[in-house]
């Protein structure tokens, strides 16, 4: 991904050709440097694991699997039903609050080196670079006359962007349809149309995303990008040029005593602008098309090695760092969104260690309240309603408590599939009522090899 020229460094006032945008076009420059080693590694390894995801077996079956039409969600050994999607609820709330502690903390780092969108579009511009080549070739190619080999190479490039996209959409799809039924029906042309529909439409919107829009995205259309300011202090760490070492910018000699010139540590060559995939110039201030990907960074650290300077004229600093004031009293807000942070993840874990694999519920027979039989006994009728929400068989003892000699008309012994559904009618009856009493409570038990599952109802009586 290197540039042709990054290693050589113009130490004069760039020309509008050196620019990053042309036309409303943003030519990034590749480069090199500790931060977009991180960024890439990070890249290439959430790109992995979003590929590998749909392919992982656990018991047999596909280890991550959001199944909409069947109202569960398969995570590993667990399977998520409607009623536990307070699981759910949970666990957005501690990505929420952590994302706001990372915010709060490490600024707009989130955006830079972790977002989707953002992994996508150095992919995307990854291949732009291989077959186009450096940000000025490209640049040079766009504004001559389009030849064959201008045309191949554009053209290469979008048949490889349009098998990423759809890798990427048929990948997405298939953590909600199984992946290798998805997978066999495309290939033999036998796939539904509303799998076929998604694909089809997440690899366009992929496409357009990271190969058209690009950043376009974050500054306009992603909502983070608009209120994360309400999450920043002048403590927060973002990237940020030191104006106090830098200015005042501009060009001179490596031999010269820039000091005695009256000139900063800056010297305009914009290489900071080159590589910013937004567009902008970390040297006027924090803007909110910054994503803190680091690579004004890592470009200004070059120049800086090259100077003989010292490094970090641009760095990860906050507003109080950069004007020489501590960082005061305590970071209540930070504090605030860790502890809630850690004090929903507890909570989730705590959920989740305590859910048991089984489900009972009871319904009474709404249509008759009690039945009284001619030898006297009186007789209630329920459905019992049995969920079993692990990937396991499991055998199922259905008893009572509560009721003094009660006689069970029905089933008391229920083996379940995983992940299946049965209702159970039985019925109770009592030989001679205590009287004076209408309505006693009772306690349904389902019990298995390890779990137990205990319901409350009523048996009426006249």
């Amino acid at each position: 991904m290197n540039d042709t020229s990054s290693s050589r460094i113009d130490v004069r006032v760039c020309t509008e050709t050196t620019r990053p945008r042309d036309q409303g076009h943003i030519y990034v420059r590749a480069q090199q440097g500790r931060w977009q080693r991180l960024r890439r590694q990070l890249g290439w390894g959430l790109m992995l694991l979003f590929l590998v995801g749909p392919w992982l077996r656990w018991n047999g079956n596909q280890a991550i699997l959001l199944d909409w039409e069947a109202q569960r969600f398969h995570l590993f050994g667990m399977t998520i039903w409607p009623q536990d999607l307070t699981l759910l609820a949970l666990l957005l709330m501690v990505a929420a609050f952590a994302l706001f502690f990372m915010t709060a903390w490490l600024g707009r780092v989130w955006c830079g080196f972790l977002c989707p969108q953002t992994v996508w579009t150095f992919w995307f511009i990854w291949v732009e670079e291989k077959l186009e080549g450096s940000a000025n070739q490209r640049r040079h190619r766009d504004r001559q006359p389009a030849s064959l080999d201008s045309r191949l190479r554009k053209g290469g490039k979008h048949l490889i962007w349009s098998l990423i996209a759809l890798l990427s959409g048929f990948t997405f799809v298939a953590y909600f349809t199984p992946a290798g039924e998805l997978a066999q029906g495309l290939l033999t042309l036998s796939a539904a149309p509303w799998p076929v529909f998604w694909v089809v439409l997440f690899a366009l919107c992929t496409y357009l995303n990271a190969g058209w829009m690009r950043t376009i995205m974050c500054t306009h259309m992603c909502p983070y990008s608009r209120f994360q300011s309400a999450m920043f202090d002048a403590n927060t760490l973002s990237a940020a040029y030191d104006a106090g070492r830098g200015e005042q910018r501009g060009p001179r000699s490596r031999k010269s005593d820039h000091r005695a010139q009256g000139l900063g540590d800056c010297i305009d060559c914009e290489l900071c602008v080159q590589v910013c995939p937004a567009g902008i110039d970390i040297r006027d201030g924090l803007q909110y098309e910054c994503i803190n990907c680091g690579a004004c960074i890592d470009a200004c650290d070059q120049t800086m090695n090259k100077m003989g300077y010292a490094a970090g004229l641009i760095r990860y600093a906050s507003e109080n760092t950069l004007a020489g004031r501590s960082a005061g009293r305590s970071r209540f807000k930070m504090l605030g969104y860790g502890v809630f942070t850690v004090a929903l993840l507890a909570l989730l874990v705590l959920t989740v260690a305590s859910r048991t694999p089984l489900a009972l519920e009871v319904v009474r027979d709404r249509q008759q309240l009690y039945r009284e039989a001619l030898d006297g006994s009186i007789e209630n009728t329920f459905t019992l309603k049995l969920a079993n929400k692990s990937q396991h068989e499991q055998q199922v003892a259905l008893t009572v408590e509560g009721l003094n000699n009660p006689a069970w008309h029905g089933d008391q012994r229920i083996v379940l599939e995983p992940g299946k559904v049965m209702e159970v009618p039985i019925s109770l009856s009592l030989d001679a009522p205590e009287p004076g009493i209408t309505a006693q409570t009772v306690v349904f038990v389902a019990t298995t090899e390890r779990h137990q599952v205990r319901t409350d109802s009523r048996f009426l009586t006249p």
